[in-house]
């Protein structure tokens, strides 16, 4: 099992971690808009571990249409932060130790307390931002991490990717975010603050799941 959580006070937003709270949609943080997708992409250990890679060497994003730019580890070898379970609750101060990991680029795999920048549009919304991973989950049947907004956005908040491996064998990929409105459009038509967080998690989905690309 690898758990690693990062809190810094650059973050933008207030309710660090508040992604993985059961009662997000009923209470989401102020301002906010939460948001929760959830899909079936196929069942057994392989699927779920090929996904996983996926997801933690940011294919989610890359394969969704985002430019990484400037990915930087968090200095220091570990890291000691509170944790939290499949219901949001904090769980006790965990610490990880690990060799950092690069894909065949050079790119730093996701870790707690890693800052990037991200740039580009999905279904011409702009998703230019900088960003920084909140906590990471790496267990036996369950992957994940969240970004947490810097600045630079045209939304403050928190988006988690998460990926479960249930005992009937089935894999399911989750993303759950919540936003509140930065830019004036977003502030006066928070409708389009919808469609962006839908055409974002649509993105990730095509890019984690083939049986979302071949259905299409």
């Amino acid at each position: 099992m690898r758990r690693g959580t990062f809190r810094d006070e650059t973050v933008d937003y207030a309710a660090v971690g508040a992604t993985q709270a059961s009662d997000l949609l009923q209470y989401p943080p102020e301002r906010s808009i939460p948001s929760h997708e959830s899909w079936k992409i196929g069942s057994g250990e392989e699927r779920f571990r090929a996904a996983g890679e996926a997801l933690l060497s940011w294919h989610a994003q890359r394969d969704a249409g985002l430019e990484l730019v400037d990915v930087r580890p968090a200095s220091g070898p570990a890291y000691t932060g509170v944790s939290f379970d499949e219901e949001g609750h904090p769980i006790a101060p965990t610490r990880l130790e690990t060799d950092q990991r690069f894909d065949e680029d050079g790119v730093p795999y996701v870790g707690a307390g890693t800052t990037l920048r991200v740039r580009g549009r999905i279904a011409g919304h702009r998703s230019d931002a900088e960003l920084r991973v909140i906590f990471v989950v790496e267990e036996k049947r369950r992957i994940g991490f969240a970004l947490g907004t810097v600045g630079e956005s045209v939304v403050s908040g928190e988006e988690s990717f998460m990926l479960d491996w249930y005992e009937n064998d089935e894999v399911w990929f989750t993303v759950r975010a919540f936003d509140a409105p930065v830019s004036l459009a977003y502030r006066l038509l928070p409708v389009l603050m919808k469609r962006r967080r839908r055409a974002l998690a649509l993105g990730y989905l095509r890019a984690i799941s083939p049986m979302y690309t071949s259905a299409s």
